[in-house]
Order: C-alpha cells, then sequence, then structure tokens
C-alpha cells in the first residue's frame, strides 16, 4: 500500500500542526481533508481570521472544514463520507470523542509536543523552559479518551538551548514533529508499529498559560526569573508592573546568579550603550534587553533608557491582575 492508498484526515489549527500537515503533503499522502478551529478575531478591528492549518489546506486546495462540534449526527456524516483510514491530530484546539478515535481502521494518532509521559496537556513548550529543561521533544501516540495519555509509538529529542525562547524552541520542534510523524506512520500502516503504554507515575501536566503565569515576580532565582521571560516570549509576554503601568518584558539575558538582594525588581544599572537593564532578584539579576511599554510599541532597553522612562532606583513590582 503507498501513500496514495491511506487516506488521512487531518486535525489541527496553529503553526505547529501545519509544519505536520506540509510534510504530509510533501511526502505524498492523500490528505482528504482538514478539520482546523473557526476563524477567530483578531486585531483591534477584530477582523475573522483563519488559522495558518487553515491557509495552508486552501493553498493546496485540501478541502476544509470547521464544525462546532465534533459529536451528534452532521460531524457522524461528515466522517463516514470521509472514510480515512488514518486521523492525524496536531495541536487541534478540542478533546476528541471516542467514536471518532475508535473510527478509523489505521486508529488515531496525535503529534504532541513533548517526551511523554512529561508534560501532557496544552503548553509542553512554555512549561519545559520554565522549568528549565535542558531536553524536551515530540512524542507521536495512539490517542484515547484521557488527555494526552495514550500508548507511545514513537519520539525525538529536541534539546533547549540557553538563548531559547518559545518561538525559536517550539519551530524547531514544530519541524521535529513533522519528520517524525512522516518517519512513523510506514510502521502504523504495516502493522509493524510499537505501543508504549506511558508510565502514569512519571506523567506531568502543562496546563494552559494563563494571565497569572505572565504576571512576573523578581522574588525568585534570576534563572526562574529569566526562564519565565523567555518562555513567554515572543507571546504572550510576561509583564510586571513599573510606577503603577505594565511593561512587558521581551527579551532578557541573565546577569549575575549569585548576589544576593533585599529588594528584588529594584533597577540596579541602566546601560543604553549596552541596551540593558539589570533588574535584582531575589539571588542574582536580569538584564532586560527589550520591552513593551503601555500604549508604545516593542523597544530596546535603550529606547526606554534615552526616553528617561526609567531610572535607577525604580521598584518593578508584581503586577496585580484585577
Amino acid at each position: 500500500m503507498n501513500q496514495m492508498k491511506t487516506k488521512i484526515l487531518f486535525m489541527g489549527t496553529p503553526d505547529f500542526a501545519k509544519s505536520s500537515l506540509a510534510a504530509l503533503v510533501d511526502a505524498g499522502y492523500d490528505v482528504i481533508g482538514v478539520l482546523t478551529q473557526p476563524d477567530k478575531p483578531r486585531g483591534r478591528k477584530q477582523i475573522p481570521t483563519p488559522s495558518p492549518v487553515k491557509e495552508y489546506a486552501l493553498e493546496k486546495n485540501i478541502p476544509v472544514y470547521q464544525p462546532k462540534t465534533l459529536r451528534g449526527d452532521d460531524f457522524a456524516e461528515l466522517l463516514d463520507s470521509l472514510s480515512p483510514d488514518l486521523i492525524v491530530v496536531a495541536a487541534y484546539g478540542k478533546i476528541l470523542p471516542e467514536n471518532v478515535i475508535n473510527y478509523p481502521r489505521l486508529g488515531c494518532i496525535n503529534v504532541h509536543g513533548s517526551l511523554l509521559p512529561e508534560y501532557r496537556g496544552a503548553a509542553p513548550i512554555q512549561r519545559a523552559i520554565m522549568d528549565g529543561k535542558k531536553i524536551t521533544g515530540v512524542t507521536i501516540m495512539h490517542m484515547d479518551i484521557g488527555l494526552d495519555t495514550g500508548d507511545m509509538i514513537s519520539k525525538v529529542e529536541v534539546p533547549i538551548y540557553p538563548d531559547d525562547d518559545f518561538e525559536k524552541l517550539h519551530d524547531r520542534m514544530a519541524d521535529a514533529g513533522a519528520k517524525l510523524l512522516v518517519d512513523t506512520i510506514p510502521s502504523i500502516k504495516n502493522g509493524t508499529a510499537k505501543r508504549e503504554k506511558q508510565d502514569d507515575l512519571k506523567s506531568t501536566y502543562a496546563a494552559k498559560i494563563t494571565n497569572a503565569d505572565c504576571a512576573l515576580d523578581f522574588d525568585a532565582d534570576a534563572d526562574a526569573v529569566y526562564n519565565r521571560i523567555r518562555a513567554l516570549s515572543p507571546f504572550p509576554l510576561a509583564f510586571c508592573d513599573h510606577n503603577g503601568k505594565m511593561l512587558k518584558l521581551v527579551g532578557a539575558r541573565i546577569g549575575d546568579t549569585e548576589k544576593e538582594h533585599k529588594n528584588p525588581g529594584e533597577v540596579l544599572r541602566l546601560d543604553a550603550k549596552g541596551n540593558f537593564i539589570e533588574v535584582a532578584c531575589r539571588t542574582g539579576s536580569v538584564c532586560l534587553t527589550r520591552v513593551l511599554s503601555e500604549g508604545k510599541g516593542r523597544m530596546n532597553a535603550s529606547d526606554l533608557i534615552n526616553g528617561r522612562k526609567i531610572a535607577q532606583g525604580d521598584r518593578l513590582k508584581k503586577y496585580i491582575i484585577d
């Protein structure tokens, strides 16, 4: 059986999923349709905007479906009409009902952005960076009714470099996952794919990122502060309170890692030429290099310094969310 005889229904929404879809198309697989989330209003004008997966599918003339629900007769009829041999899921954004998971003869598989059973859930990439991990990866797994609890088929490790932010790591993981997917499908087709059960005792949960995660507290070790800033960049961005206004933190680097400070959040040093604002942590310091000031666009630290919008001795506090 060649690629063209295996009918694949793809389910995904963001850029991470787009990489897997593109890899399937490039490998010659017959992608008979794409399911993705409904267009979401974006920007100041709240214009409905298609997902990256939808945009790619339309470019490739692949039928796109955006059902509001995967339950009920309407979707069951759609599934019967498509009759996929295999369903591939990558960051679709909804829990699949059991009847959908069990429908295709070759199964329903998921491209998940972690080395399962670690970081089950919605935000595995960000959480791995926040936790200071040096290695993460991608797992191809059989789906079941649990949240990322199905049997594992294949894995690939991806290093986390010291200067990685979410975007850099995300892009490498998306590429690694796409390649792993294409390399794994032949074994699923010929029945040789392994099924390794997950050890639930070793599982961890990567909860969806919320505003509470973004509210940065400098009363922590410099490594922890730096990891949170880069895990949330370039979006949604960590933020703090500077003179009663929200200051979002786009880029940073480690300053000192050993000196203890009585006033975490205190601005220790301004260096316009070196383009950094050094801020005290409980232990050590971080140097902010890019920020987003309230009512302004993203700017270098030097722009904030030269505009006299920040001063040595100022205090960056945790922003209190109403």
